[in-house]
């Protein structure tokens, strides 16, 4: 029987997650339905559910937007291939790709217009590394490449000259413990490679697994609140196996199984930076039905805030 529950700090959304869903609700308000979004704004079923009944579009290809219509591209950046498609199309864009993976979007298109081979650290097929790849493709004047690794091994299967100049950046919401092992064996294999002037993955995803560490420690079982196709969740997930106990990936409470509790005194909860609060509310409210304590984990304080898109506050 659950007797504690350790609810994480700081857990759920981000300023880019919040930034972005702002983004769709303004453009509703002021321009009415419907608003297309190319693929999932965010990486949660239950925001991208409550958007839909509003009046949202989600599409994954821009053709599939009738011409001149409003289309918003979605936090995790577009390549541009995208970015070339709606301008063809006509279309009203506004740009909701998270600032700091706008950041990483820069970095890339630097280097491929010196002709620097570029490294892409993250997991092959993820919306935010299909951006990135296209936002380094769409931008190379010569015959610079960029190589995607997910794990050690793929390091050890990359072959570039040691001539070569070579840079490496990373998706925002790796697992950062992965992610240092596996820039540490790219600079080993490559001692000339090069890096960002500041860590690639973002603030939020770093204080979350940091959070779910703490909590992960003392509990018996974790539960973290997310999507099952929202990489910092997932990566979350892992944290709290790493550390010897069970983890769950859950969507809402309704998932919970009484199985997931057996032999389970003190329960850990967190939530995947796209994740809304109600739902830990709910996943809380289920598990403190025996009469648990909530103890709330102090951590770090979150207070960036990103700013709209001019062109939605004129």
């Amino acid at each position: 029987m659950v007797e504690k529950i350790l609810l994480a700090n700081p857990r759920g959304f981000c300023a880019g997650v919040q930034r972005a869903i702002q983004i769709v609700e303004t453009a509703l308000a002021k321009f009415g339905a419907p608003i297309y979004v190319r693929h999932e704004i965010v990486h949660n079923r239950f925001v991208v559910d409550g958007l839909r009944q509003k009046g949202v579009v989600f599409v994954e290809d821009v053709n599939e937007v009738p011409e001149g219509e409003i289309v918003i591209f979605s936090a995790h950046g577009v390549s541009k291939e995208v970015e070339r498609k709606a301008a063809r199309r006509n279309l009203r864009v506004f740009d909701a790709t998270c600032p700091l993976v706008s950041k990483i979007h820069s970095q890339v298109i630097r280097n491929a217009k010196v002709g620097r081979d570029t490294i892409l650290i993250g997991h092959p097929g993820h919306a935010e590394v299909e951006g990135t790849l296209g936002q380094f493709v769409g931008a190379a004047e010569c015959s610079a490449k960029i190589h995607v690794v997910a794990n050690q091994d793929d390091v050890a299967s990359i072959d570039i000259d040691a001539n070569t100049p070579l840079a490496y950046v990373t998706q925002t919401t790796l697992s950062v413990d992965d992610a240092r092992d596996i820039i540490a064996e790219l600079k080993e294999k490559f001692p000339h490679i090069s890096g960002p002037n500041s860590e690639d993955i973002c603030y939020a995803t770093q204080n979350r697994q940091d959070a779910v560490k703490e909590i992960a420690r003392q509990a018996d079982a974790v539960f973290v609140v997310g999507s099952k196709n929202s990489s910092n969740s997932n990566r979350l997930k892992e944290i709290g196996e790493k550390q010897g106990g069970k983890a769950y990936l859950i969507d809402c409470a309704d998932e919970i199984e009484p199985s997931m509790l057996q032999g389970v005194k003190v329960v850990g909860v967190t939530a995947g930076a796209s994740a809304p609060e109600g739902l830990v509310q709910e996943v809380l409210k289920k598990l403190s039905i025996g009469g648990a304590k909530v103890e709330q984990l102090g951590g770090v304080s979150e207070n960036i805030v990103f700013s709209l898109p001019k062109q939605l506050l004129t």
